[in-house]
């Protein structure tokens, strides 16, 4: 049966910060040899910490078995509010080092690629020459779901991509223009000179697309599906950016894909009506949790910079 802890004798006095360090450490590796290691302290210590750790709270916080560690109930409420307290707590770091000189700190942000090589590279030059001792850190990632583990862990500060509503109440979403999807091709192709299209032209035409789980194609789906047409047989499958943009510009291709990345790589727009729907490049944001300052001017340069793509025409 478990005791109630008091904070001020049991709690407050006893509850260290490395302590907590190290439980997170364990609950991520899933075993205690490994965030020894990981720690550059020994097993025993770890072991002792979280014993420790146990006692102080008055319950078990991880289950032992032979394939290592996992955090209990108990477990998983320490390492959900204990993660946002030491966020909040780096949080503060990053405010200080802003405050005593606004021109440094860091942004870390994950990106959808399509996005990436369209608005981010204007918003990184910007930025950059405002602030130019800010590191941005930037990763992939694909937002065709609502999981976005990195930014639930406060791994990363924004999200920037396509995410599709209704957004989850935890997010903060800031939509920054719309995107709708567009039958491209490269400017070269015959195709690129017509001035009306129709998608039953196009059934023999080698056509580019991606897996059936993706938004592009479940409403490439869904436009040939309003024709009473069957999809075309598909040439080649993938989500490479670089490889598309390629056999687009230097071949007969052509694809269903973002109007932003086709007129950034100078690709033509095809005269094909498609079923109308939003497609918001967005960024995204933990609702409850405080950016700190040089990530709130990120997020403004951002705004600022992709006003004109809302307003963008093919």
């Amino acid at each position: 049966m478990s005791r109630r802890p008091g904070w001020e004798v049991q709690i407050g006095r006893r509850l260290r910060l490395r302590d907590l360090h190290a439980f997170f450490t364990v609950t991520r590796c899933g075993s205690m040899a490994k965030a020894a290691e990981e720690l550059g302290v020994s097993q025993p210590a770890i072991s002792k910490v979280i014993a420790d750790l146990e006692y102080v709270f008055g319950v078990p916080l991880l289950d032992r078995g032979r394939n290592g560690v996992e955090p209990t109930i108990y477990g998983d409420a320490l390492l959900k509010r204990g993660i946002a307290a030491f966020d909040e707590l780096k949080q503060s770091v990053r405010d200080i080092e802003f405050l005593s000189d606004p021109s440094s700190g860091e942004v870390k942000l994950q990106c959808h690629d399509t996005v990436a090589a369209t608005i981010l590279p204007n918003v990184v030059r910007q930025f950059a020459a405002i602030y130019p001792q800010v590191v941005l850190h930037v990763d992939n990632v694909v937002t065709t779901t609502m999981a976005l583990p990195a930014l639930r862990r406060r791994e990363c500060d924004v999200i920037l991509g396509r995410l599709h509503s209704p957004y989850d109440k935890d997010l903060h979403v800031v939509p920054l223009f719309d995107d709708p999807l567009v039958v491209a091709a490269g400017a070269h192709n015959p195709l690129a000179r017509r001035r009306k299209l129709d998608l039953a032209e196009l059934m023999q035409e080698p056509w580019i697309l991606q897996a059936p789980h993706t938004w592009n194609y479940r409403r490439l789906k869904e436009a040939f599906d309003v024709r009473g047409l069957d999809l075309p047989k598909t040439t080649l499958v993938t989500i490479s950016m670089p490889l598309i943009v390629d056999l687009l510009a230097n071949g007969p291709f052509i694809t269903a894909y973002p109007r932003s990345v086709v007129l950034y790589n100078s690709l033509k727009v095809l005269p094909v009506d498609l079923p109308v729907r939003a497609w918001p490049v967005v960024m995204a944001t933990l609702r409850d949790r405080t950016l700190s300052p040089v990530v709130e001017r990120f997020i403004e340069c951002a705004r600022e910079l992709a006003k004109p793509l809302g307003k963008k025409k093919s």
